[in-house]
């Protein structure tokens, strides 16, 4: 398969230099670059690239900024970060990034890069990729969940609050982009505010005017709702 390739950075010999090693790959089809963030938003939109080179430090939107805005996206390309700083390495893992490469491009890292992109094509939908690991931010410092260890999430205001089997974390997102994050795993929006996995629930009984209640496995029976326009789609999941 062909991959379709964006750059975005702002350094005309960085980007030349990057585009000029894509170009010796047979099956990598470079699209128009962009030299900023807001053009990249842009031309992402107009293009829909499979990959994006992006560099972190840009004029108008840096690059961390934008691919915040991209991983919100239904249809969201990889990201690669290309940049001359090696402090954003976890900024970049936060943001499920292919790979992180220092400037200058050294040839045998884009192979490397390259490989990886090439693996999650082969294996599935890039935009499908299995996450193993989730990591968020929470009072100043980094937590590592196992997805399989989530039993439901829950918007409050402008953060999302995670409980585990055991804990409850707070992480500085949207729903949505849980949601996004967890989508290749067994996770469903019973609701706008609640995002469940599937392997807890128990039971789900009717509550009323076509909404359910969802009965969490586990001593606590916790319950959680399903609204009515939610119902049909969970009851479909559930029967396999």
């Amino acid at each position: 398969m062909r991959i379709r390739v964006m750059i975005a950075e702002d350094e005309h010999l960085a980007r030349e230099e990057l585009a000029y090693l894509l170009q010796q790959e047979n099956d990598v089809e470079l699209l128009p670059f962009a030299s900023n963030g807001r053009e990249l938003l842009r031309l992402v939109e107009e293009h829909q690239p499979d990959v994006v080179f992006l560099d972190i430090k840009m004029p108008e939107m840096e690059g961390v900024q934008a691919a915040r805005m991209l991983s919100s996206r239904k249809q969201q390309p990889l990201i690669v970060f290309s940049t001359a700083y090696e402090d954003y390495a976890l900024e970049a893992f936060k943001l499920n990034a292919v790979d992180y490469l220092l400037k200058p491009t050294e040839p045998h890292r884009l192979q490397e890069t390259l490989q990886r992109i090439r693996k999650r094509f082969t294996d599935g939908s890039a935009s499908t990729a299995k996450v193993s690991k989730l990591l968020i931010e929470e009072n100043n410092r980094f937590v590592v969940i196992e997805p399989s260890s989530i039993m439901y999430a829950v918007r409050d205001d402008r953060v999302v609050q995670i409980y585990t089997k055991g804990d409850s974390y707070t992480a500085r997102m949207t729903l949505q982009q849980l949601e996004e994050k967890l989508q290749s795993h067994s996770f469903f929006r019973t609701h706008k505010s609640y995002l469940v996995n599937l392997q807890y629930v128990s039971e789900l009984v009717p509550w009323f005017n076509g909404a359910y209640n969802i009965i969490m496995k586990g001593p606590k029976r916790i319950q959680l709702p399903v609204s009515r326009s939610y119902a049909k789609d969970l009851i479909k999941r559930l029967e396999g």
